[in-house]
């Protein structure tokens, strides 16, 4: 049976659906909740229920105690409704109401996408979870070296592991570790999430997501979580790299076209080469963006990748209207140990 979830400081309400637990069925409808743990160890997600009743498959979860249940406190990472409730919680709208935090990770898989992108996937501690929003980033810390920043790749809901796509650098101090000598089950560090680029969700604009190279990595987290909580209005990918092989993922956004009617994917290539037989589109993708789209005004527009393609592309979606507020970016340079280096 389905029962519905009222935040009583706002107003929301969500459906939750069994087995699910408020939390989970919280963030699968854009409703996004304090945690920590996910597992009822660290106390993040306690809030009051102020009607109704809650239930825990295996008993009281270890952060909650007798005399805080008696009081009508809940950790809804665990909670089951047994009624429709009305609850006190803090919600998080910003990037600015999650805890950034520092963990240990483990590299649990290494896998080569291409000839020069490999992508990590790094477990937490069973006991922990990395809250964020779809498209922020990690810092990945380093001894004796200025940190190396990083994408999340995978959207917020799928978080068992951190997903990284890595270029390999020539000179990189990190890259050229990951690419010649990183081993799976080697041990890191982490301090996130940080940035202020994410999918603003409460936007009914039409969504324009422009990436290049690995600035595809956000975009991909950001296009899974709008797959997750369902969001119908048109999103429009587009993909900037030299050849054909450095598309990645190739089938990964063409699946996505096909499986979501609002999805639309262009690729494009600036140095297409003989034995691509490429007949889509060429040039700079900034420039793709406003044959399609000439006209911004009533768009979205996020876009990562190389500094100067981000600052081409601002300057010239401006000129075809695109309100300056409505423009987010994230820039990263390959080369200067103390930048983002992806």
């Amino acid at each position: 049976m389905s029962y519905q979830v009222t935040i009583e400081s706002s107003g929301h309400t969500f459906n939750v659906e069994p087995p699910e637990t408020v939390l989970d069925a919280a963030l699968r409808q854009g409703i996004i909740l304090p945690y920590g743990c996910r597992h009822g160890n660290c106390g993040s997600c306690m809030g009051d229920v102020i009607t109704g009743s809650v239930e825990y498959q295996q008993g009281l979860p270890p952060a909650l105690n007798a005399d805080d249940a008696s009081r009508n406190k809940a950790l809804f990472c665990q909670a089951r409704p047994n009624s429709d409730l009305t609850i006190k919680i803090r919600e998080v709208d910003a990037a600015r109401d999650i805890e950034v935090r520092t963990l240990p990770c483990r590299v649990d898989r290494l896998e080569h996408l291409a000839h020069d992108v490999i992508r990590i996937y790094l477990k937490i501690p069973e006991s922990e979870r990395l809250q964020f929003l779809a498209g922020q980033y990690i810092d990945v810390l380093l001894k004796d070296h200025a940190p190396r920043a990083f994408s999340i790749a995978n959207a917020p809901h799928d978080d068992d592991y951190i997903e990284l796509h890595i270029r390999n650098v020539s000179g990189g101090y990190f890259s050229e570790q990951v690419f010649n000598q990183m081993q799976e089950k080697a041990m890191l560090r982490i301090k996130g999430p940080l940035g202020t680029f994410f999918l603003r969700e409460n936007s009914d604009r039409p969504a324009i997501l422009i990436g290049g190279g690995t600035g595809f990595a956000p975009l991909k987290g950001m296009l899974e979580h709008a797959f997750y909580i369902s969001v119908d209005k048109p999103l429009h990918l587009f993909w900037g790299v030299r050849s054909k092989h450095d598309l990645y993922l190739k089938t990964l956004p063409e699946q996505w076209q096909q499986s979501h009617d609002n999805v639309h994917y262009t690729p494009v290539l600036s140095e297409p080469v003989a034995e691509d037989n490429w007949q889509g589109e060429t040039g700079f993708v900034s420039d793709c963006v406003v044959r399609q789209h000439p006209d911004l005004s009533e768009y979205d527009v996020y876009m990562s990748g190389p500094p100067v393609m981000v600052e081409a592309g601002h300057r010239l979606f401006l000129k075809h209207g695109l309100d300056e507020s409505r423009f987010f970016s994230d820039a990263f340079e390959y080369a200067a140990p103390s930048d983002k280096l992806k």
